[in-house]
């Protein structure tokens, strides 16, 4: 297999039209062990890659080098966010977010991000979806205050106020604060507004 250099893969990777050459390219630069993300990130850029080629190579990169999954996964998600308006991509952008979340179930940024990308007149990515991959996060976040800030959003775009207010609560809670617990709304008492 013939070997490139880092400026002939960044070259490929940035403007072949050619999905054989980008496919050769990219099977060197993973026997070269070039685990440097830079020069990916022009492929998964390349505007003659299609969703389907680009999530290829995304995959077999995650696959390949497990250090830069997280990585690999968090940039996926928010490039197909970006290209939602060209090519319905909401739910793929979705799928890579929870994916990163799976690699680091304990950082915030995939589950703030695909917050972020909720269209709320569209209700895509779909409100349950989010609200039970933000709970999926909870566990492990080292702040939940986001999170439960997210949820009360949320569940108040969703129609359910109650929730929505339970959760905002708990994001109010002060770090280290007393572990008192609002009730869960429609079992007693209400959470203060």
């Amino acid at each position: 297999m013939r070997t490139y250099s880092p400026e002939e893969i960044r070259q490929c990777f940035s403007s072949s039209t050619d999905f054989n050459e980008i496919f050769d390219v990219f099977q060197s630069a993973l026997a070269q062990r070039v685990a440097e993300f830079e020069p990916y990130r022009l492929l998964f850029w390349n505007p003659s890659l299609t969703p389907d080629e680009v999530r290829l190579f995304g995959e077999k990169l995650a696959g390949e080098f497990p250090q830069v999954a997280y990585e690999v996964f968090l940039w996926l998600a928010g490039m197909f966010e970006a290209t939602y308006s060209s090519s319905d991509n909401h739910e793929l952008a979705f799928h890579y977010y929870r994916k990163a979340a799976g690699v680091s179930p304990a950082e915030p940024e995939p589950y703030l991000k695909a917050c972020d990308s909720y269209e709320p007149d569209l209700n895509i990515p779909p409100a349950a979806a989010l609200i039970e991959f933000l709970k999926s996060g909870l566990p492990h976040a080292a702040d939940p205050s986001p999170l439960f800030k997210r949820l009360g959003d949320l569940y108040t775009y969703a129609g359910d106020t109650e929730q929505g207010l339970f959760y905002r609560f708990k994001a109010e809670k002060p770090p280290g604060g007393p572990r008192h617990t609002p009730p869960v709304p429609g079992e007693g008492e209400q959470p203060a507004a």
